[in-house]
């Protein structure tokens, strides 16, 4: 059973990442040359800027009348202005034929001499040990998005158990009962310079997995001190067993995001965007304790047991959550079993909702 739910996340998760990888190129591309077009128009401003300065320069010096300079003003303008209509004209064309065609003939849609051009004028320095990349335009050297950003992560729903030879119907455990929260850090990470669809995000969360018992049977340790499943000596209104974890997860998410260029500064912004986050998460059991509430002679009884149960002291498992903004369908499922010595070995998995504030 295990297996079978192995190869369905990597399944899903190749067909997810194809699928978001190839949209992403014909994007990005489109992304790039709508930035180039501000750059041209800046670029042919800055030039007839400086063509003008040259002409009253000359005209200062007695080298021309006031009528011949404004003659080549006037030829300078016309020019800039005929050089922004065509190449603002060709860049229009290759969108059209991405957002017509995608990437069907991706070697007719280079632009090499934008990129040599891009590449001389673009450099990246650090400020208070954030990454900033930047960009030329009239007004001089301008700012790319800060490269990293931070959330306050926020996730819960149910909780289960993947057991050996079972299915989740078959687990001892009640659906509605069992539920799992966490709560923790996030640091996302733009991996490329010009362009934010990918962002490898990490941090730490706190995770809280509670599993409720079906029936009166609680866990417990032998003579042998290992762990057994057994019946309870009277009527339990309630046995739940809750391990808290702290881990650190690690995701790497693809989605569109929307850019905002001024003059001055280029910004990146996931409102309202889709996106999809694919990982893992490693650390270590915090402490594990079981909740038994019964009535014993006449007399309502609650007793928290911690730990006794040989619970797994190191946590690893995949995860990966998809959604719009910060609305998002989650899911996590520990590779390790949740007790080291007990048969059929469990597995903890959680589905439920996930929001980054």
């Amino acid at each position: 059973m295990r297996t079978i739910i192995n190869y369905l996340v990597v399944f899903s998760l190749c067909i997810f990442t194809t699928t978001l990888m190839a949209q992403e190129t014909a994007d990005q591309q489109i992304q790039e040359l709508k930035l180039e077009r501000e750059r041209v128009t800046l670029q042919e401003k800055k030039a007839l800027k400086s063509e003008v300065e040259a002409i009253n320069s000359r005209l200062e010096k007695g080298t021309l009348t006031k009528e011949e300079a404004d003659e080549l003003k006037e030829e300078a303008a016309k020019k800039r202005a005929l050089n922004i209509e065509d190449r603002l004209s060709i860049i229009d064309n290759k969108i059209a034929i991405l957002e017509r065609n995608g990437l069907e003939n991706p070697s007719e849609l280079a632009i090499e001499e934008d990129k040599e051009e891009k590449e001389e004028k673009t450099t990246v320095i650090k400020i208070d040990r954030d990454d900033w990349d930047l960009f030329y335009n009239e007004n001089g050297w301008s700012k790319y998005d800060r490269r990293t950003y931070s959330d306050f992560v926020i996730a819960f729903g149910l909780n289960n158990a993947i057991i050996d030879g079972e299915s989740l119907e078959d687990t001892p455990y009640k659906v509605w009962g069992s539920r799992f929260f966490e709560i923790g850090w996030n640091w996302r990470t733009r991996v490329f310079n010009n362009s934010n669809f990918l962002r490898f995000h990490y941090g730490f969360s706190f995770q809280f997995n509670g599993l409720k018992s079906k029936n009166n049977f609680y866990y417990t340790t032998n003579e042998l001190g290992e762990t057994v499943y057994e019946q309870f000596p009277y009527d339990l209104s309630k046995s739940k067993l809750r391990m808290d974890n702290l881990v650190v997860p690690v995701y790497f998410e693809f989605g569109p995001s929307k850019t905002k260029v001024s003059q001055n500064s280029i910004r990146y912004s996931l409102n309202n965007q889709f996106r999809i986050g694919l990982g893992g998460y490693g650390g270590f059991n915090l402490g594990t304790r079981q909740k038994l509430k019964y009535n014993r002679d006449g007399q309502n009884v609650k007793e928290k047991l911690k730990g006794g149960i040989n619970s797994s002291q190191f946590i690893y498992g995949l995860s990966g959550y998809m959604g719009v903004d910060c609305f998002l369908v989650y899911v996590k499922y520990d590779l390790n079993p949740i007790f080291r010595d007990y048969t059929p070995e469990q597995r903890n998995i959680s589905f439920g909702l996930r929001f980054t504030l």
